[in-house]
């Protein structure tokens, strides 16, 4: 294990703003069902219609730190929160052999890459835990400074007609980014009532272009949460939406958001 002290940064003088740390579940994607020790970073710079996690969008005066793992007993940290702490209490909750990796979540991760880049290799050396990042997919200059030290990348796409966001080329660029790289990627793809079809077909093209092996989970909108409504897609219409994004794509799976039904964070 690599001590703080041994490291050649100014560790002690690196912050990240803070939302949560704890344990729990994965609920979305290529990882549901597995244990993760969730680090949220506070921020983000989409306004998504649908958006659970409006709590993430700024920065909070005090930070969640889980005591121990999934006893959903938290302490109160003033942001930003050291590096160090962070490591701290990432080592506290990684009680072997119960997490699978640790999910780099928020907010928009990537809107700290520059300090994250100097943090995250001795997170991992000290780990030994996979690193997971879930993101809006819209970065990839920053996606790059940090890109070695990850292992997997869940990449949210956003459609217009769902989310009010509109990011295809930043999109492309990073899904290639990605596909180069030496990681695991998939796309996760929030739809609902309002989906154009025209943005399932773009969404499929862009895949396709890059690799059309790479998993897409298409994911209903879960309308809790967001303080307006987004109604859910019909049965019909996910169905119908499958089939036709699986005649471009090899993978295309429906999951929704399985930690609402568990009651996890």
């Amino acid at each position: 294990m690599i001590s703080v002290k041994d490291d050649h940064f100014s560790f002690v003088q690196i912050t990240l703003p803070l939302v949560e740390i704890f344990s729990a579940i994965q609920g979305e994607g290529a990882n549901v069902g597995c244990r993760q020790i969730f680090i949220r970073l506070a921020g983000c710079d989409l306004r998504c219609t649908y958006c659970d996690s409006a709590h993430t969008w700024f920065v909070p005066a005090h930070a969640l730190i889980e005591t121990r793992a999934g006893d959903r007993s938290f302490q109160r940290i003033p942001n930003p929160v050291s590096a160090a702490q962070i490591l701290k209490a990432v080592e506290q909750l990684n009680t072997p052999p119960i997490h699978d990796s640790i999910s780099l979540t928020g907010g928009e991760p990537l809107l700290h890459a520059a300090t994250l880049a100097q943090w995250l290799p001795l997170l991992k050396a000290n780990t030994s835990l996979p690193l997971y990042l879930e993101t809006g997919g819209h970065h990839p200059e920053a996606l790059q400074l940090i890109l070695p030290y990850l292992d997997s990348v869940g990449m949210d796409i956003k459609l217009p007609s769902v989310s009010g966001e509109c990011h295809w080329s930043a999109h492309d660029a990073f899904l290639r980014l990605c596909d180069r790289a030496p990681v695991e990627v998939f796309c996760k793809v929030i739809i609902a009532q309002t989906t154009d079809p025209a943005d399932l077909e773009r969404l499929g093209t862009l895949v396709a272009s890059v690799n059309p092996h790479i998993p897409v989970f298409l994911q209903p909108v879960t309308p809790v949460g967001t303080g307006r409504y987004t109604s859910p897609p019909t049965a019909d219409q996910v169905l119908k939406w499958q089939a036709q994004l699986k005649t471009q794509l090899t993978q295309v799976r429906v999951i929704p958001q399985t930690h609402k039904f568990l009651g996890q964070r």
